[in-house]
């Protein structure tokens, strides 16, 4: 046990090691650091309440008093910002969860038993697929409602389809593998195979595509708060106030560029880790 705890050790920092020497890898995790503990810490950070209106200060351009200007309400732009990246990066982590872990689960049961059990699972999924991401999380929102969870449920169902069938590929190129031999003849049962053999061995490129996955959920989850299907204001996420602002664009820019830039931002450091990862996870520059 202690030598298995040392290999998974030794892997994980490997391949940290890996990420780190990525230059751009680098760059994403220092900026994306900045980010989350920025809006981990809004309560000490935030020079206002979330919600705090000046109403003598409506539309105020950026100046020393507030950074980034106020809103239509005089609440300070800074602030909200700090505060609505809490639940910016919580639906796109979320919701990327949500659709691997579902995504293994489909995709070991379809690529371990095969058969009839795989043909109907995938012709399935064809289906779910077929519809574009971005449509079926319109539907889904539009029949659930707005709302944190709702939208947590439509973000990830569109990515399910993808995380299934890296799975299931890669467990048919594992079913042949001695190892899964010697399960099956001390009589493991298929859950132990699928989840603590095959699983721990295949789950990699799920991984990669799982953190990619966060930055398009955010960038997601601001279009659907934008045409008002997702977390609605007064809640202070980076969507809704973009959808907030629409009607002030043209005499009041900064109300849609800092909200914009914050998202552009996070989801470029989310891609710069996720284009590191990949490398590193890739067994073809493994020495």
């Amino acid at each position: 046990m202690k030598m298995n705890q040392t290999g998974e050790s030794s892997l994980f920092a490997e391949t940290f090691t890996r990420i780190w020497k990525n230059k751009g890898s680098r760059v994403g995790m220092v900026l994306l650091a900045l980010i989350v503990l920025s809006c981990a810490a809004a309560s000490m950070i935030a020079p206002y309440g979330v919600n705090e209106m000046d109403l003598a200060g409506m539309f105020g351009t950026p100046s020393l008093k507030h950074i980034f200007g106020t809103d239509a309400m005089g609440r300070d732009l800074f602030s909200r910002l700090l505060y609505g990246g809490r639940y910016s990066l919580a639906l796109g982590i979320c919701a990327a969860v949500f659709s691997a872990v579902l995504g293994c689960l489909i995709g070991c049961i379809a690529g371990y038993f095969g058969g009839r059990t795989e043909t109907l699972i995938m012709r399935f999924l064809d289906i779910w697929s077929s519809l574009p991401s971005m449509l079926l999380c319109i539907l889904i929102s539009a029949v659930l409602g707005a709302g944190f969870f709702h939208t947590v449920l439509a973000l990830a169902i569109g990515n399910v389809p993808i995380d299934v069938r890296l799975i299931r590929g890669q467990i048919l190129s594992e079913r042949s593998k001695d190892y899964l031999e010697a399960a099956q003849s001390i009589n493991c049962s298929h859950l132990s195979i699928m989840f603590r053999h095959i699983l721990p061995n295949v789950v990699s490129p799920v991984i990669v595509d799982a953190t990619m996955n966060i930055g398009m959920n955010i960038t997601m989850a601001a279009a659907l708060s934008y045409i008002g299907l997702g977390v609605q204001p007064p809640t202070p996420e980076w969507g809704a106030m973009l959808a907030d602002a629409r009607t002030h664009i043209l005499n009041y820019p900064h109300l849609i560029m800092f909200p914009g830039i914050v998202i552009a931002l996070t989801v470029l450091a989310i891609n710069l880790i996720g284009d590191g990862l990949r490398d590193a996870m890739d067994p073809k520059l493994r020495s």
